[in-house]
């Protein structure tokens, strides 16, 4: 006979219970070791103008357009400029001021400001980088002020040195006793000379960024400056069209930096002054930055 069977005794499945506590303990353990935010011991300045113009700079001096453009205006006004030098006598600026040397060479050299103000943008937009530009400065009216502001001083301080040098070496070689009296007027009005052109500069800028085309940009000033000249003198030739022609003979760019410089209009006699050529161009120029900042801000790169 076999005795009684002893009762079976409950089983614990302490390998799963084992496993369950140490995962969720290891699962607490890795929680509380999760890394937070990432937080740099550097200071994180904001953005700002000041970003964008160094920025703008440093695009603006590395590029060889730059320098080329830079290096033709020079070499126009101060080699024409001393050229007329040379070829004038002390008498000769009895009537005329010592700067006006100075002025043969910039109504060419306007030229090389204004290509240079349009591929100051158009190039960024041939070549693709105005997409880098726009992603690492996402504020588009930063930038475009930027480009004005950078571009402004760097075409004012050439244009500006360039007559400098040209109305020294006039003074120097020709100012004796027989060129009659001069005064700081003069090179108030070469100031304001070099301020019209520059501000040629900053409207081919402006045209630059509607157009985002530099060939295109470039002709439309290329017309803008040479063409009324032009087309004044033709409407002259007509009774009914001589008022409309006179007008335009008045106010251009060619005149109205001879005007500047304290030279007559040969054409009409005399010129307007100065204050108006410059609120002239200051309207058509703000009119077309006033454009740029709103093509620009609006239409996709």
């Amino acid at each position: 006979m076999t005795g009684p069977t002893s009762p079976a005794r409950p089983t614990h499945n302490t390998t799963t219970e084992g496993t369950t506590s140490t995962a969720d303990t290891t699962s607490t353990a890795s929680t509380s070791t999760q890394p937070k935010g990432y937080s740099s011991p550097l200071e994180t300045p904001r953005p700002h103008l000041g970003h964008a113009v160094a920025s703008e700079w440093t695009k603006l001096i590395s590029v060889r357009s730059t320098v080329w453009t830079l290096g033709s205006l020079v070499l126009l006004v101060v080699g024409i400029g001393v050229l007329a030098v040379s070829e004038t006598r002390s008498t000769d600026y009895q009537e005329v001021p010592l700067t006006a040397p100075a002025l043969f060479g910039l109504l060419v050299g306007q030229i090389p400001v204004m290509v240079l103000g349009v591929l100051t943008i158009s190039s960024e937009y041939g070549t693709g980088m105005i997409r880098t530009t726009l992603t690492a400065a996402p504020d588009r009216a930063r930038v475009l002020t930027a480009k004005y502001l950078v571009f402004a001083g760097v075409a004012f301080a050439a244009i500006a040195g360039s007559v400098a040098v040209v109305g020294l070496s006039s003074a120097i070689l020709r100012g004796g006793a027989g060129a009659g009296a001069h005064g700081g007027g003069e090179w108030a009005h070469a100031l304001a000379g070099c301020v019209y052109v520059t501000l040629l500069g900053v409207l081919a800028l402006a045209i630059g960024a509607m157009l985002r085309h530099s060939a295109g940009a470039i002709a439309v000033m290329l017309g803008l400056v040479m063409l009324p000249p032009v087309v004044g003198g033709m409407l002259s030739m007509w009774e009914t069209l001589a008022p409309l022609g006179t007008v335009i003979l008045r106010y251009n760019a060619p005149v109205a930096i001879m005007g500047l410089f304290g030279l007559p209009n040969a054409d009409t006699g005399d010129s307007p002054g100065s204050a108006v050529q410059l609120l002239l161009i200051l309207l058509v120029t703000g009119a077309a930055v006033a454009g740029s900042y709103a093509v620009v801000g609006r239409r996709d790169v």
